[in-house]
């Protein structure tokens, strides 16, 4: 089983997948396909591996692009049944290459590629293939969009919101919905009730992305949203204003009922260890006490101020609590800092600084050094 997420596309997978298309097409040279895919796909990492043999299907199916399509239709019968597990990632993933086929190759047929687009979406997910659409043909993309918010597969009506969130993290951003998200507002508007949590994460994503260029907007649409909603809109409300909160912004800490400027006392902070090394972690603590006549409804998030690999610092901001404190109340609340290397952030020596954000007012809390 591979361990490594780029060789999830390695030879057995390359294999099964010439397997599928010669059972879909007679003249499929499954022998030659398996050759390209397998030239120097050792030293690709993931997404080009997908693009090479997406390249490879090209190359050995034939053409124009819309007999390609019906082979890739009647391949997607086979059932992967024997298909052996995919390791870090869902044997869903197999499917990466028949995406990445529709996005490098169907540009010129939108109606083919919006079919295979259909079908593809409801086995892995074609968020980042539409996108070229999306820009090309942007009226006939969203008057098919419009018409897939009430499909009948939760899959279909997900990639609605999430093939058209600005800034996917793993796609290109569509600039054009950056500068003016009303197209994409009028999808989310037919699908803040839809049933699936899964659909509701994604439209809440997409609200998320608009409120990092549109803050003010994104605040007003939660706002309308709040309105003797149910409970999966809100969930979509309090889901999608999470950026919002952790940037302090006004509009969305009052939505939730934190606006207001906090009345405490910090004290008896503690901090374990003083110094660390990377790879390890420091563990805080402190108490906060109410100065205030009355209850206050906190949200408290904390903000680790990293040292980047140019000595500067950027910060990361983190959940902590949520909670209501008392008049001259006092809790004890606690949490941690990993400096484990990840995929998306490296550690660096040098002097770290941790800051609490209380209904998004910055109170100072700690520093501390860290070394190789």
């Amino acid at each position: 089983m591979p361990t490594r997420l780029k060789d999830f596309f390695d030879e057995r997978r390359v294999r099964a997948i010439g397997r599928e298309f010669r059972a879909a097409h007679a003249g499929f040279d499954e022998r030659a396909f398996a050759e390209q895919c397998l030239s120097g796909l050792d030293s690709l990492e993931l997404i080009a591996r997908g693009y090479q043999i997406a390249d490879a299907l090209e190359r050995h199916l034939p053409r124009p692009f819309a007999r390609s399509a019906r082979v890739l239709l009647r391949s997607l019968a086979v059932a992967p049944a024997a298909d052996f597990q995919g390791g870090p990632l869902p044997v869903s993933f197999r499917y990466l290459p028949h995406v990445l086929f529709v996005q490098r190759y169907g540009l010129d047929d939108f109606e083919t590629s919006m079919r295979l687009q259909y079908e593809l979406t409801q086995r892995f997910t074609a968020e980042s293939s539409i996108r070229p659409f999306l820009e090309r043909y942007p009226e006939k993309t969203h008057a098919r969009l419009l018409s897939w918010v009430s499909d009948p597969s939760p899959h279909v009506r997900r990639l609605v919101s999430e093939g058209t969130r600005p800034r996917l993290p793993w796609a290109p951003r569509l600039r054009a919905f950056q500068r003016d998200p009303r197209p994409v507002l009028q999808l989310l508007e037919l699908l803040k009730d839809d049933p699936e949590r899964y659909v509701q994460r994604s439209v809440a994503n997409n609200l998320n992305d608009i409120g990092k260029d549109h803050p003010e907007l994104a605040v007003e649409v939660c706002r309308r949203w709040s309105v003797d909603a149910p409970a999966g809109r809100l969930w979509i409300v309090r889901h999608a204003l999470r950026s919002l909160i952790k940037g302090g912004h006004r509009g969305a800490l009052e939505m939730l009922g934190v606006g207001g400027r906090p009345r405490v006392r910090i004290g008896r902070i503690g901090l374990t260890p003083a110094r660390v090394k990377l790879e390890g972690e420091v563990r805080f603590s402190f108490e906060l006490e109410s100065g205030a006549k009355a209850p206050q409804t906190l949200m408290i998030d904390y903000a680790v101020h990293f040292v980047k690999a140019n000595g500067g610092t950027s910060p990361k901001v983190f959940k902590l609590k949520q909670l209501t404190l008392a008049p001259l109340e006092r809790v004890v609340l606690s949490g941690r800092v990993s400096f484990a290397n990840l995929t998306t952030r490296r550690h660096y020596p040098g002097l770290h600084r941790v800051e609490l954000l209380i209904n998004g007012h910055v109170q100072p809390l700690a520093e501390f050094e860290v070394r190789r």
